[in-house]
């Protein structure tokens, strides 16, 4: 796991532009991994025609967690973070019948946005895999509603 270092070599200053202090504020900044993922996990799912995030068995367990109310925000992303550069692998399952492209390019374009703007990194790609299409009504439990052969 590599580390986000940020030091700041310049005096504080206010939104007015004025000098906060007389000493500049020193240290380390460490953004882990596990942030970039959710930080590009929610990027992610914003995107019209993202209908979840993950692959078959990530989303199994993605259900079950959400469904003890543990959501996991970074499933079916990973992130490769390095000294000044984060690169994304994001798979997703698209919503039929939207532009497989258009979502793909959709995807690149919110991840890199909040990569850059929320961690601060510059970003060196983000790769989307469309592994699945939902198709509306493949949720909805038929078993229910056919009527039994057997008595």
């Amino acid at each position: 796991m590599a580390d986000t270092t940020t030091t700041p070599n310049t005096l504080a200053t206010s939104k007015s532009g004025a000098n906060t202090g007389s000493h500049a504020a020193t240290g380390k900044t460490v953004i882990d991994d596990t942030v970039v993922s959710k930080v590009a996990g929610i990027a992610a799912r914003e995107v019209n025609g993202v209908h979840s995030l993950g692959g078959g068995a990530a989303r199994a367990i993605g259900a079950i967690r959400d469904a003890i109310g543990q959501r996991d925000l970074g499933q079916g992303v990973k992130v490769e973070v390095g000294e000044k550069q984060v690169a994304a692998d994001i798979t997703i399952v698209a919503e039929y019948p939207v532009k497989l492209q258009q979502v793909a390019e959709g995807v690149r374009s919110s991840v890199s946005r909040a990569l850059e703007q929320i961690v601060g990194m510059e970003v060196a790609e983000v790769n989307v895999t469309i592994q699945d299409v939902h198709i509306p009504g493949d949720d909805d439990n038929d078993d229910d509603k056919k009527e039994s052969r057997v008595e």
